[in-house]
């Protein structure tokens, strides 16, 4: 059974810090690229960031560029989302994806998504 359950998600205030985190399991987290969305009240979901395993190869929105750093641990079957320099507009339920091999030969989008978790930043 594939589950990703992300965690780490809070309130905390204008300029802070939060690391989130993506348990993985029941596919090959190892070769599958692994990535980061997120969802505002009223707002269509968009892309934060993604890291390819072929290569390690970081991808980061303009928005978060320079502020969210993502890692991954194929050890853990987990990949992190440092989020730094905080600002009320990242507030939103942030999910985990999965392109798994499948996909990525497919040429399809992510296969598996996380229940999400909610990240509030007051100003």
């Amino acid at each position: 059974q594939v589950q990703l359950v992300e965690s780490g998600g809070g309130l905390v205030e204008d300029g802070g810090s939060l690391t989130l985190s993506c348990a993985a399991s029941g596919f090959t987290f190892s070769r599958s690229v692994m990535a980061w969305f997120r969802q505002a009240p009223g707002k269509e979901r968009e892309f934060v960031s993604k890291m390819n395993w072929r290569n390690g190869f970081t991808y980061y929105a303009d928005s978060v560029k320079g502020r969210f750093t993502i890692s991954r641990d194929n050890a853990k079957d987990t990949v992190y989302l440092l989020m730094n320099s905080l600002k009320p507009e990242d507030t939103a339920v942030y999910y985990c994806a999965a392109q798994t091999v499948r996909a990525q030969l497919r040429g399809t989008a992510y296969d598996y998504w996380g229940q999400g978790t909610q990240v509030t930043v007051s100003s």
